[in-house]
């Protein structure tokens, strides 16, 4: 069934889900970001942001440029603070 058709792999959100989260009140690619996870993943969106702006489009009759480019968070991890204060990685 086409409801069950995964659109973001990463977090296994089927459209099914995107649907849900557009019938209460998502109007954003954030929107249904915030409520189903789907671009959360390791690819950050890169799959599925297409497929969920094409089903956000096609349920609110909104065009595809009309609607909000997601935001978006660079990829953190721990930095040593030698490196920040000038020093050498290894220091």
């Amino acid at each position: 069934m086409e409801e069950d058709v995964i659109i973001c792999r990463c977090q296994e959100v089927t459209r099914a889900e995107i649907l849900k989260a557009i019938a209460d009140g998502a109007t954003t690619i954030d929107g249904v970001k915030k409520r189903t996870r789907a671009g959360m993943g390791l690819c950050q969106g890169k799959t599925c942001q297409r497929l969920v702006a094409r089903i956000l489009s096609e349920e609110t009759g909104r065009d595809m440029s009309e609607l909000l480019p997601p935001t978006f968070r660079a990829p953190v991890r721990p930095v040593k603070i030698s490196i920040l204060a000038g020093g050498g990685e290894n220091e």
